[in-house]
């Protein structure tokens, strides 16, 4: 099958007065139609900057290196006017923050109907029409008394579902969604998944989910790529990940997570330490300082993302865990 995306050895460096940052480091991700990849981490490790970067909106400090293919065309090495056409249409993108990725001054009709307009050439009666059903379909009480109002009018709760309803506007074939239900209810929540399950079932659009929750990403995802420290350290089915989780730091991360089957007086168990600084990477595994099971070859070399069975990758050396330990991190 032929991928929509596929990314090979991008990274994403930063140009500060203290020094380089390198928020990415050679990574590769491949996504097929009808397919949603969960890309979950602490914050920080480099998931929303590996997308923006694609999507052609980095700060001017950053640097970017690699390829992004995007049916066939190198995202990296458009002309702006082509990947302007291609943003916002055929691939679109819910940022995480909607209070500053919505234009104050404009009134959720004006931002949404112009999606349309100028993508789709739709008339602004039909721009309109259609701004509303993605805000019913966004769950905005009372959508037509709402949709000419202004962002500060809107809680963030309601902001979060507009900017939902705009990267769904022009049906992309490509969805990436940054932490897209962070500031609504689990109610909501569970309609906004529903939702985006829904359109992945239809139209065959693929989603990239961008999360640090995991009940999410058990949802909706069908695959899950685990990133710390700008690379990815464990790719899997989304079952291989919950169920054997094979690189300490996916573990870490599933053994903090709350579960309705805990025992009550069982307590979260939490990932000592803290993540690298970015500017000054250490020798070997980044996740060396906060692993329990780091060996030698740890402090020295950085291992790389292999294969160890099909469809599934890991970057780590230790070799001990099997299925008597997957207690450990359920």
């Amino acid at each position: 099958m032929t991928s929509i995306l596929s990314i090979r050895d991008l990274s994403v460096r930063f140009s500060t007065p203290e020094g380089e940052v390198k928020a990415v480091s050679d990574v590769s991700l491949d996504i097929n139609k009808g397919e949603c990849l969960g890309i979950v981490g602490e914050s920080g490790s480099g998931k929303s900057q590996l997308f923006i970067s694609i999507m052609g909106l980095l700060a001017d400090n950053g640097q970017v290196d690699g390829t992004a293919k995007f049916q066939g065309d190198d995202l990296l090495k458009l002309p702006r006017r082509k990947l302007n056409k291609i943003r916002g249409d055929r691939m679109s993108m819910i940022f995480q923050d909607p209070m500053t990725c919505l234009t104050p001054h404009l009134t959720i009709a004006k931002q949404l109907t112009e999606v349309l307009k100028f993508h789709k050439g739709a008339s602004e009666a039909n721009a309109r029409k259609r701004a509303l059903e993605l805000l019913d379909m966004v769950r905005i009480p009372e959508a037509a008394n709402r949709i000419d109002m202004y962002p500060h009018e809107f809680s963030g709760g309601m902001r979060q579902r507009v900017m939902i309803a705009m990267g769904l506007l022009c049906e992309p074939e490509l969805l990436i969604a940054d932490e897209p239900s962070t500031a609504l209810d689990v109610t909501v929540q569970a309609q906004i998944i529903d939702l985006l399950n829904e359109l992945k079932r239809e139209t065959g659009t693929a989603i990239i989910m961008i999360t640090h929750d995991l009940g999410v990403v058990a949802g909706i995802c069908d695959r899950v790529n685990v990133m710390y420290a700008g690379q990815f350290v464990e790719t899997g089915t989304v079952q291989e990940i919950f169920y054997d989780p094979q690189h300490p730091y996916t573990r870490g991360l599933l053994g903090s997570m709350p579960r309705l089957d805990q025992i009550r007086d069982e307590h979260l168990t939490a990932i000592p330490g803290q993540p690298p600084n970015l500017q000054n990477l250490p020798a070997g595994c980044n996740f060396q300082e906060r692993c329990t099971f780091a060996f030698d070859p740890c402090w020295q070399t950085d291992p790389p993302l292999e294969e160890f069975s099909p469809g599934r990758c890991k970057a780590c050396f230790y070799q001990g865990f099997d299925n008597s330990q997957k207690g450990a991190a359920s």
